[in-house]
């Protein structure tokens, strides 16, 4: 009786470890699909700017390796401050983001936000290198076909955003350009770290094909730095925020939204506009002419 008892248990052990390599292996494959997410919410846009009564501009920018991105510049008040670069996150497109674009606009900004490859009215096909082929190419419309000064230009992050602002960041700083400022909201350590942090019981750090290492861009970073993040964070645990906050360099600040991934900034309110206010005043002490 022990050699078919035996002989079961060793069945079920290799169906086991079979299936869990199946799953490495598909996980492996498909994380791309994992990460960019640009049809939950749909790729139509839903709304513009006019419907919540701000003035803008469709933009259409070309990457260098010919990719045409979608985007919308909203100017702002005749009191300008300064300009906002706003990358968004993994999921939707810009129409998802008039919440945003009220508040920035509510703070004397023009605003000029994108959507990567592949969502929204942008063409080509999402990955990481494009990511920041697309926020090079969103920097230069910006500042060389809008001339938008750099040192009063603050660049936004959320989420999968606030990686990609980051990498920008570092990036213009190895190049001697410095921007007003660096704002990440709601951001991950790196994809090795986050999908650690979500799979447990997987070798999810040897798995990690995408890398989008935000604390790696920060010791190049040569600007202010604000970290914006919630402790009711379900999606990025609030440990990663408090852990880019420690790896920025001065000078720096965190603000501690309420509320979690995709609502914090509007759960926090007039906390969350008090805090960038408080930040624009450092990056951007003075207002530019108008």
């Amino acid at each position: 009786m022990r050699k078919p008892v035996l002989s079961s248990v060793l069945s079920l052990l290799l169906a086991g470890a079979g299936g869990y390599g199946v799953l490495l292996l598909l996980l492996y494959a498909t994380q791309s699909g994992l990460l960019f997410l640009p049809h939950v919410g749909g790729r139509e846009l839903v709304a513009s700017p006019a419907d919540i009564g701000l003035a803008f501009e469709t933009v259409r920018v070309e990457t260098e390796d010919g990719v045409a991105l979608h985007g919308w510049f909203v100017p702002a008040r005749a009191a300008r401050r300064g300009s906002l670069l706003f990358f968004h996150g993994n999921a939707g497109n810009i129409s998802h983001r008039l919440g945003s674009l009220r508040i920035f606009h509510g703070l004397d900004l023009d605003v000029l936000i994108i959507d990567y490859r592949g969502y929204g009215q942008s063409g080509g096909e999402p990955d990481e290198a494009g990511t920041y082929r697309d926020a090079v190419a969103a920097w230069r419309h910006l500042v060389e076909a809008r001339g938008a000064r750099p040192e009063r230009v603050v660049l936004f992050g959320r989420s999968l955003g606030a990686s990609v602002a980051a990498w920008l960041a570092a990036r213009l700083a190895e190049e001697g350009t410095r921007p007003a400022g660096l704002i990440l909201e709601s951001a991950f350590t790196s994809v090795p770290d986050l999908a650690a942090d979500l799979y447990p019981w997987l070798p999810a750090r040897r798995l990690a094909r995408l890398r989008y290492d935000t604390r790696a861009s920060l010791a190049a970073v040569n600007c202010p730095v604000l970290v914006a993040h919630s402790p009711a964070d379900e999606i990025i645990p609030y440990a990663h925020g408090r852990a880019l906050h420690a790896a920025a360099p001065a000078p720096k600040a965190f603000l501690e939204l309420r509320g979690g991934h995709n609502e914090g900034f509007l759960a926090s309110g007039e906390a969350y506009v008090a805090g960038l206010r408080a930040f624009l005043d450092l990056a951007l002490p003075a207002r530019s002419p108008p």
